[in-house]
């Protein structure tokens, strides 16, 4: 595996409030691999999005191999730009438990040849909008059930 694109989302419901992410994984084609969705409980939009992206790299080590992830180059693909700024050090990082979980996926990024983040508008990113918002979703059906 040379080249994995990895489109990530995060979301939560009243900003903090129930989050989810979303994360879809596609060869150099575009074609995709893998998706995963995920319920995180209560946390901001942006810890949503910042959670995303390290469980995108978590993953993508569980399923294809720490040595897969060692000769790989990921292309995280984003619709947040606070999230995408800030892990290009074009914006600096205020809210101390974003800079937690930055220090988090900044030491992540060590297991990869490669990790480099790009912004692309909603429209590109719907899947893993359409899998942060089901992840969501089903926590919510739950506990309305019970």
């Amino acid at each position: 595996m040379k080249k994995v694109i990895i489109y990530t989302d995060g979301g939560s419901r009243n900003n903090p409030g129930p989050a989810g992410v979303g994360v879809v994984f596609c060869n150099e084609k575009k074609e995709i691999i893998k998706r995963h969705s995920e319920y995180l409980g209560e946390a901001t939009n942006n810890e949503a999005e910042y959670m995303a992206v390290i469980i995108a790299l978590k993953k993508f080590k569980q399923i294809f191999s720490k040595a897969i992830a060692k000769a790989s180059e990921i292309e995280v693909r984003s619709d947040s730009q606070l999230l995408v700024r800030q892990l290009k050090g074009e914006y600096k990082i205020e809210d101390e438990k974003l800079q937690k979980l930055f220090i988090e996926l900044w030491n992540l990024k060590l297991d990869f040849k490669k990790v480099s983040f790009r912004l692309v508008p909603r429209e590109k990113n719907q899947e893993a909008d359409r899998l942060a918002n089901e992840a969501m979703d089903g926590e919510t059906r739950t506990k309305t059930l019970i």
